[in-house]
């Protein structure tokens, strides 16, 4: 028998015998390469190519000046068409449009049209033209029409991606599929045809989500976050990382994504800033009693305005969406207070439907003694809630007597009304509702000096003085005033209101009651316990945040106003996204909180952020270089 050493060399001469015969082996087995996915360039191979255009709305923006100008031009609403050129095949809604075969209106909401066009097979790109053509009168009387252009889009459209450029583009300044240019505003899509109708082109299924072309993504949560993939597609988001949509904001407008969502089919657009009011009027007294409406031309004055400053307005007074929804006339109801609500709840509760509370603000338009309005918190201290008259004391308080006129006031009254949800608040600033005070002492202890300092040199719609002291046709500077004041007065009576407003202010409670007690705007005491920021199992990262902060603002989409950024991290699984960023707008004194702008990974010292163009850029480097 062998000795025991013996055995174990031999042992070891077996197992250094089959490590060589592996080596040897590995050398001549070829090493697998990892393969790389193929690329699959085609364009539309399920379906005919085409390209269809939907022209969602058109509205001319001049109605707001005519209101503001001496004359019957605002009875006359303008005459218009569009034609829609596809790579030089046209079409024109000339001709199909009611009676008179164009549009004769200032707003063509809830008039949807389409066309389509069809092009050549794996065509990559389309040449798209979108214009306006107005039919102005000419000649003595006007007897005659002349067609102008007023406006002319140019796009490109991309058959891979379904994106366009040009002069509207992917996360521009006023929103894709959103115009706003100088003589009017335009929403519109394209899209080409798409087998499984979820807008989402073949050559991003399968080349950048890896998802099924034959199967609707429009009905898909791949990552259960509440919105399907073609919505996260469209703004750029990852379908497949779980995103928290009901808390991100990045136009900070108060709506979160999740509703965004819910309001796709009624122009919302998450960086895009959007304010919604439902509103509803009252039943007349008797046959000589005014409409308590809100009027249209008040709605389209109110609407320009914001425009002008990048804020879309979108006002329901009859969509139809619910059954207790915008355009109803509430029971008369004579002199409602705006301290106790009182009969204000009843119309909030009964006729404001639950799903819209905290996205839309509802305006009720009535009757009042004393011909003012109000904005109240019926529920906890959220600025929600508006009540403006029209009635024969609001033209007798208002100094206006003429059709023009009461329009007028009213949309000022409303835009008033609409500053206070805003964060235009009383005590805050001293200027805002302050009147003379031989009609009412509203800071008592402030010298007369100071007083009427407030009063004649704030220029802003939030001073009484230009409402309701001044007739509705006061000039300054040759301007009419219908406007949050910009602050040319300057300081120490006036400050720019646009810079301090706040749109989310209707969502949470302000930092001061309105008690019954109240006597003076000096008995205001703002106490800020409201937090600033609440994000449970997250940790604030102050490294983070002083070395991002300034490029993080880029996820920021509201306009001329600074902010402040903060950044969160939790510890979490690869799949998840485990750093969060916070914006809040420097708006003080005005109070404001943080909102969750965007969401990324933390890994190691490395931050990622999910980016279509960068996937997309990959691969076409990748077709580029064969």
């Amino acid at each position: 028998m062998l000795a025991k050493k013996e055995k174990i060399a031999i042992g070891l001469i077996i197992v250094v015998i089959l490590i060589f015969a592996t080596l040897l082996q590995m050398q001549k087995a070829p090493i697998e390469k990892k393969k790389e996915k193929v690329i699959d360039d085609r364009i539309s191979p399920l379906e005919n190519q085409a390209l269809f255009v939907e022209i969602l709305r058109i509205r001319n923006r001049s109605l707001m000046n005519k209101m503001l100008s001496y004359g019957l031009d605002w009875r006359k609403p303008p005459s218009f068409y569009y034609v829609i050129e596809v790579d030089g095949k046209k079409g024109s809604s000339k001709g199909n449009v009611g009676e008179t075969g164009v549009y004769t209106t200032w707003d063509t909401i809830g008039y949807e049209s389409s066309m389509v066009f069809d092009v050549e097979e794996e065509k990559e790109y389309s040449n798209v033209v979108i214009s306006i053509i107005e039919l102005v009168p000419t000649g003595l009387f006007g007897r005659n029409v002349k067609e102008v252009e007023k406006e002319r889009i140019s796009l490109k459209y991309d058959y891979r991606t379904g994106r366009w450029t040009g002069d509207d583009y992917f996360m521009d300044k006023d929103g894709m599929g959103h115009y706003l240019g100088k003589n009017y505003e335009i929403w519109f899509n394209l899209y080409q045809a798409d087998y499984d109708h979820d807008g989402i082109p073949y050559w991003v299924e399968v080349n950048i989500l890896g998802t099924d072309p034959t199967i609707d993504d429009s009905k898909l949560d791949p990552d259960n976050d509440g919105i399907p993939t073609d919505w996260e597609w469209k703004y750029g988001y990852d379908p497949f990382t779980y995103n928290e949509h009901s808390k991100l904001d990045p136009d900070i407008d108060g709506i979160e994504n999740i509703e965004e969502y819910k309001l796709r089919e009624y122009f919302a657009n998450p960086f895009q800033p959007d304010i919604y009011i439902e509103t509803d009027g009252m039943e007349k007294k008797g046959f000589f009693d005014l409409p308590h409406i809100f009027y249209k031309e008040s709605q389209q004055m109110i609407i320009e305005r914001f425009a002008r400053h990048g804020i879309n307005v979108y006002i329901d007074d009859g969509w139809g969406v619910y059954p207790n929804g915008g355009g109803e006339l509430l029971p008369y109801q004579a002199n409602l207070d705006d301290i106790l609500g009182k009969q204000l709840l009843a119309f909030y509760k009964h006729h404001f439907p639950d799903e819209r509370k905290g996205i839309f603000r509802y305006v009720v338009v009535g009757v009042r003694q004393d011909g003012g309005g109000f904005i109240t918190p019926v529920k906890y201290n959220k600025f929600d809630a508006i009540y403006v008259s029209n009635d024969f004391n609001s033209m007798i308080t208002r100094i206006a007597f003429t059709p023009r006129e009461i329009r007028v006031m009213l949309a000022k009254a409303i835009l008033h009304e609409l500053g206070h949800s805003l964060g235009l608040m009383p005590g805050l600033f001293p200027g805002i509702d302050i009147v003379s005070r031989r009609v009412y002492d509203r800071y008592p202890s402030m010298p007369d000096d100071e007083y009427n300092g407030y009063l004649e040199k704030y220029y802003s719609v939030m001073n009484y003085q230009y409402i309701y002291n001044k007739p509705w046709f006061y000039s300054e500077n040759g301007s009419y005033l219908f406007d949050y004041s910009d602050g040319s007065n300057g300081a120490p009576y006036d400050w720019n209101d646009w810079e301090h407003i706040y749109l989310p202010t209707f969502q949470i409670d302000v930092p001061a009651y309105e008690d019954p007690s109240i006597e003076t705007f000096e008995d205001f005491k703002p106490v800020r316990d409201y937090p600033e920021l609440i994000a449970k199992g997250w940790k604030y990262d102050e490294n983070l945040t002083k070395k991002y902060a300034k490029d993080f603002t880029k996820f920021v989409f509201i306009k001329n106003t600074d902010v402040e950024i903060k950044v969160l991290i939790k510890n979490a699984s690869n799949n998840e996204y485990n750093l969060r960023v916070y914006a809040k707008p420097n708006v003080e004194p005005v109070f404001a909180v943080y909102s969750l702008v965007a969401e990324g990974k933390l890994i190691g010292n490395k931050i990622e952020f999910y980016s279509q163009k960068a996937l997309i850029d990959e691969v076409m480097k990748r077709i580029e270089t064969g």
